[in-house]
């Protein structure tokens, strides 16, 4: 079965599920995040902002969907250490992980690559590209005691195209282009699966702080990105791998940032 932008996941489409969404507390996390609570997954919400992760859990909770899991974690700072204790805890507390999108991204600025500040750039290369290796490489054991995992590595235009000034972050997702799909050939044959979302143009902090300017009646909204995610992650869409989704934006002259 092929995606369909008329695709309507059944109310209880990630039943029993344990799915773990980075970037939780803001934007597409956000909203990936309560869209798997409300099709019935337990959510794990990772993020930084210990505030914003609870309104996002405070959401879930009221709504009366499964009861969410809070991790905090920085993951500029993260280490193979901190992921690997992220992993035991899962194991702890879920057995197993059956979904896990890499959401979070960094993109302070942008800059001509000779005007780049190195820590900066050091900064944008671990949350987007250094921090899901390493968390997919600590959760694999639990991804593969899934009958159905899949992964979901967030990519951008920028990583397939390459444009000026888009410095590290660019960079960066040209790298999540290549490990994805590394991945994806890898766990061929094992029952986790892993694909690519480039999300497009979209509503979310991470763009107007690039844009302040921009007009928001331009940008589709989170929400519209639910269907996708949702099919990805269930289990309507078994036997995807390797394979890269994109939301094409009228104006192919606005550059595809979350």
């Amino acid at each position: 079965m092929d995606f369909s932008p008329d695709y309507q996941p059944s109310p209880d489409l990630l039943r029993d599920r344990t799915i773990l969404v980075t970037g939780a507390g803001d934007g597409i996390g956000r909203t990936i995040a309560k869209a798997c609570a409300e099709h019935g997954a337990t959510v794990v919400l990772l993020g930084k902002t210990v505030r914003k992760l609870e309104a996002t859990y405070d959401e879930i909770e009221q709504a009366g969907w499964p009861q969410a899991a809070i991790y905090p974690m920085n993951l500029e700072g993260a280490s193979p250490a901190d992921f690997d204790q992220l992993a035991d805890t899962l194991g702890s507390n879920f057995g197993r992980l059956d979904g896990l999108l890499h959401n979070a991204a960094l993109l302070p600025y942008l800059s001509r690559l000779k005007d780049h500040e190195v820590d900066d750039w050091m900064k944008v290369i671990q949350v987007n590209l250094n921090a899901p290796f390493m968390l997919t490489q600590s959760c694999l054991d639990l991804l593969q005691k899934s009958d159905d995992a899949s992964v979901i590595f967030t990519s951008d235009a920028a990583g397939i195209e390459a444009k000026p000034f888009w410095g590290a972050y660019g960079v960066s997702k040209y790298g999540v282009e290549g490990l994805a799909r590394t991945w994806a050939q890898e766990l061929a044959r094992t029952p986790v699966r892993v694909n690519l979302v480039d999300p497009g143009p979209t509503l979310t902090a991470l763009r107007k702080r690039v844009f302040p300017g921009e007009d928001n009646s331009r940008v589709k909204s989170p929400e519209s990105l639910v269907s996708l995610y949702l099919w990805l992650l269930g289990p309507d869409s078994r036997g995807i791998r390797g394979e890269r989704f994109s939301f094409p934006f009228a104006d192919s002259g606005i550059n595809s940032v979350q």
